[in-house]
């Protein structure tokens, strides 16, 4: 990666991490300290944990549409200051009502496809993976890191406190914007009504299968870690307030293997096979606690397994999906996809308190490693995904720069032009299979010198 790509990489992961840091440290706390609320009761404890994900996965797309059709990053400030105000209201209130309402309000700035929509307009094709891993790897760290620190930060300013904090964090993840560069989009224009290009968006059936993919996900993440801390205690007899002191190492070993597969994955153009691979480890890990959950080294070795690859499909997602969605429709592809995220977690909590109440550790276990079966099967008919590549480019001097990027879309292949005015770089994204001598010709005429393609 260049060095506006790094910088961008990290300032937009950072906006994830800050946002998922203060979401994930209210969850191994609020069963308890919410009861101090007034009017609290178990369903109304469980209501303000979980509304978060309902106002996330239903107000995701109505962002992502209006994301491909104009400026991304005022909508995330939008959104971040959702995030902030939700987190004051909560950490204001003295009724379970009044957090309920929090939670409603910081779950409504639900920008993260426009997120990671933005993270694709300012890195190369070539560099996309990488980036998005980089994401992926935010969430995961934040996830550990968050629940570490919530009981921790709970005993030192309450657990009105922490809500305050988590507005401190949607507050800085604003201030991390200015770390990204402004971009203008350019494309061929397909202009569509905003039902038109949601319905153009859920027939395509390799979009649909990794929505599934992220469902399946995220509801086998969540149920695992609802139903996975008594298994630790019990089995590997490690006490609630050291779990982070195993998920941490399991994270970290879990990387080692990630970014190898995630470097083949692009590289060798092997999305698939790593995709169906990284399933398959899923299965294997939830088949290895089934069979070994009472034996301590057998437990962390199916959590460890199950980890690693969780951690390569949380970052080959988001860039297959940015490979397959429509250019003129990212946005709106990864916001359908942020919401069967949230779903996935929404039943995957509900799912993960039913597996609680069997008490049968092999069958719970047996219910997960099916459903992560079914979607292997689903994700079988997964098309390998169309690789574009891309030209960094200087603006022009002596044109306009409107009159450029529309001569450089009506060449064939050109599919993209993102201009970054402040930095004077365009980047042009290619589809190789597209380009022809003629394309050629008309690309070097334009640019007054061949490019390599």
């Amino acid at each position: 990666m260049n060095a506006l790509e790094r910088r961008s990489t990290f300032a937009l992961s950072s906006i994830f991490a800050l946002r998922m840091l203060g979401l994930f440290m209210i969850i191994p706390v609020f069963s308890v300290a919410g009861q101090s609320y007034q009017y609290a009761t178990p369903a109304l404890i469980g209501l303000a944990v979980g509304v978060y994900g309902l106002t996330q996965a239903i107000l995701q797309i109505p962002f992502s549409l209006l994301a491909d059709r104009f400026s991304r990053k005022p909508l995330v400030v939008l959104g971040l200051l959702l995030f902030a105000l939700g987190g004051t209201i909560a950490g204001m209130s003295d009724t379970i009502y009044g957090v309920i309402i929090g939670r409603a309000v910081a779950g409504a700035g639900a920008v993260s496809a426009v997120v990671m929509a933005l993270l694709a307009d300012v890195t190369r094709e070539e560099q996309r993976t990488k980036a998005m891993a980089a994401m992926g790897m935010s969430i995961g760290l934040s996830f550990v890191v968050a629940f570490s620190l919530g009981p921790w930060l709970t005993s030192l300013v309450g657990i009105s406190g922490l809500f305050f904090v988590t507005t401190i964090m949607g507050l800085a993840a604003i201030l991390m914007l200015l770390l990204v560069p402004k971009v203008t989009r350019h494309h061929k224009n397909f202009q569509q009504g905003y039902l038109s290009q949601l319905k153009q968006v859920i027939q395509i059936s390799d979009l649909n299968r990794l929505h599934v993919s992220v469902f399946s996900l995220h509801l086998l993440l969540t149920a695992m870690f609802i139903y996975v801390p008594s298994q630790l205690i019990e089995y590997a007899q490690i006490p609630l307030a050291k779990h982070g002191l195993v998920y941490l190492p399991l994270l970290l070993i879990s990387l080692f293997f990630a970014f190898p597969s995630i470097i083949i994955a692009e590289k060798y153009r092997k999305m698939r096979g790593i995709f169906l691979t990284a399933i398959a480890g899923i299965i294997a890990g939830l088949l290895i606690l089934i069979f070994g959950y009472e034996s301590k080294y057998v437990l962390l070795a199916g959590l460890g397994i199950f980890f690693i690859a969780f951690n390569v499909m949380e970052a080959l997602l988001p860039s297959w999906l940015s490979k397959s969605a429509p250019i003129q429709s990212k946005a709106t592809a990864m916001g359908i996809n942020a919401s069967s995220q949230f779903l996935g977690a929404f039943f995957g909590g509900t799912l993960g308190g039913q597996l609680l109440m069997l008490h049968n550790t092999s069958l719970g276990w047996s219910v997960l490693a099916g459903i992560a079966i079914i979607w292997l099967l689903v994700s079988f008919g997964l098309a390998q995904p169309r690789y574009l590549s891309s030209i960094v480019l200087r603006l022009p001097e002596a044109q306009q720069t409107d009159e450029w990027t529309s001569k450089l879309l009506a060449i064939r292949g050109i599919e993209e032009v993102v201009v970054m005015s402040e930095q004077q770089v365009a980047y042009i994204k290619v589809d190789k299979h597209q380009i022809d001598d003629s394309a050629r010709q008309d690309l070097t005429h334009l640019l007054g010198k061949e490019v390599a393609i």
